[in-house]
């Protein structure tokens, strides 16, 4: 059966929030655990990130393998501090997680794609996230300063990036995640 990309739904949330520790359960970059759990950050965030006005149901997706959800990615609202001008909508995207198991599989491909189409589809202007470059420049994300796009922290670095969409007018400044980001500080 093929791999099927869909939105999520409450249903979903205690598997997603299973894979999501999963996956970032031992890793050099995770965050640590902010809950009563002793599960990474990450899995947490999804919740907080659930009750913030910045929750754009339609782009948290599943990936579902045989009726078994492999994978999950969420963007949120974000936006660009242009200096005079209005914040500028812009996405963020994170966490992106795909079970142990089902890793190194197309997953994680299939949700970014999946993610690129719906967000071109509403017009958004970009995708920011603080990833692995080598990961994700393969799916067509570059360092957000190569637009002049600051990173919330400028020690981030190239692991800043972007994937600049068809509705982008050239946008610059400072990046701001949705405020749940924010407890990481």
């Amino acid at each position: 059966m093929p791999l099927i990309v869909r939105p999520e739904t409450p249903a979903d949330f205690p598997a997603i929030r299973a894979l999501t520790a999963a996956a970032f359960r031992g890793v050099p970059h995770s965050a640590p655990p902010m809950d009563e759990t002793s599960d990474p950050g990450e899995a947490a965030l999804l919740g907080w990130l659930r009750e913030d006005p910045g929750y754009l149901p339609g782009l948290a997706l599943v990936a579902e393998d045989d009726g078994t959800v492999v994978g999950h990615v969420m963007s949120t609202r974000g936006t660009l501090d242009g200096g005079e001008d209005l914040p500028v909508p812009a996405l963020g995207l994170g966490p992106l997680s795909v079970l142990p198991a089902a890793q190194r599989q197309g997953v994680g491909t299939a949700l970014l794609a999946a993610t690129v189409e719906l967000a071109t589809q509403r017009a958004e202007s970009l995708i920011a996230l603080l990833g692995d470059p080598g990961y994700y420049g393969r799916h067509g994300w570059v360092a957000a300063s190569r637009h002049g796009i600051a990173a919330p922290d400028p020690a981030w670095g190239d692991y800043f990036q972007v994937r600049l969409l068809p509705a982008y007018d050239g946008e610059r400044g400072t990046f701001r995640y949705a405020a749940p980001f924010a407890r990481f500080d």
